[in-house]
């Protein structure tokens, strides 16, 4: 299989970077192929709602995401997302990718993708993961992706913080089950 993970922190040794970088160790142990693409050092611009791709594309800007990473999705058979919580919710240059997903929402939800989503926050309560567990099961749902696993490390904000947790071992043992 192969998989792509799209990493999207400024922290390129976060503790983010730390779950992405033990479930791609987990995944390629399991005889996969899984590569990286950092979101955030990249352009990628905001759909415009233009309308212009039709939900079936081209879209318009020729941007990163036109000219990279939209081949790259649809090279992959899994897409893992991997991202630090910004105030209870998925940083916006992640969810500026999930919104240009827009200029080919009938090709892509044909392709039926599996995904995982890979996250961590500094807050350790029960609550802080809620608004990001929903909105990645509803895009789940409308791009008819399946879902393989979701990994939330509470209380992992550093990466000191981190490699004290479970989370890093939960990420590789994800990888590894696939």
């Amino acid at each position: 299989m192969k998989i792509l993970v799209l990493k999207s922190s400024g922290n390129k040794n976060g503790s983010s970077a730390m779950l992405a970088d033990e479930f791609m160790r987990g995944a390629k142990e399991a005889g996969h192929e899984a590569t990286e693409y950092d979101v955030i050092h990249k352009d990628i611009r905001a759909c415009l709602g233009c309308g212009h791709c039709g939900m079936s594309g081209p879209c318009l800007q020729k941007d990163d995401y036109e000219k990279e990473l939209k081949e790259l999705i649809k090279e992959t058979d899994m897409i893992a997302f991997a991202f630090p919580v910004y105030y209870y919710n998925w940083p916006a240059q992640l969810k500026t990718v999930i919104d240009r997903f827009y200029s080919y929402t009938y090709e892509l939800t044909g392709m039926h993708k599996k995904t995982v989503m890979l996250s961590v926050a500094w807050d350790d309560t029960d609550t802080v993961f809620a608004v990001c567990e929903a909105y990645y099961r509803q895009i789940c749902s409308y791009m008819d992706f399946e879902d393989m696993g979701m990994i939330c490390g509470r209380g992992c904000g550093t990466p000191a913080m981190t490699r004290r947790t479970r989370y890093p071992q939960k990420a590789y043992e994800l990888g590894r089950s696939l």
